[in-house]
């Protein structure tokens, strides 16, 4: 059995595959409407942040250095109004209550 080929056999080339970049990490970022405004929504692939530590506002929990995330904010915000979210939780924050349960010793980011 002779090995894999990873090249494309034919004349087709790197830029003319397939499919957006722009819904994985690290592509292009776009607008969505939420909450009658406007929001850029950015994904970051975590790894220029290394050391840094971000807490999700849909789900209150730490997203880690170096994990893939979304940057999100006003489209007429400042830099002060940027919030780093998993994924998942921009996704479905339209099915989140809108009051987040801390625990007492939770702190308040």
């Amino acid at each position: 059995m002779s090995p894999r080929r990873n090249r494309p056999r034919g004349g087709e080339s790197h830029d003319e595959r397939p499919g957006p970049a722009s819904g994985r990490y690290g592509g292009g970022g776009g607008t969505e409407s939420w909450q009658g405004e406007e929001w850029s929504v950015r994904p970051v692939s975590g790894a220029s942040a290394q050391g840094k530590r971000y807490r999700c506002p849909g789900c209150d929990q730490e997203i880690p250095s170096g994990v893939p995330h979304l940057v999100t904010w006003p489209e007429f915000g400042g830099i002060d109004d940027r919030r780093h979210w998993h994924k998942a939780c921009w996704n479905a924050k339209d099915r989140r209550t809108t009051r987040v349960q801390r625990s007492r010793n939770a702190p308040r980011h």
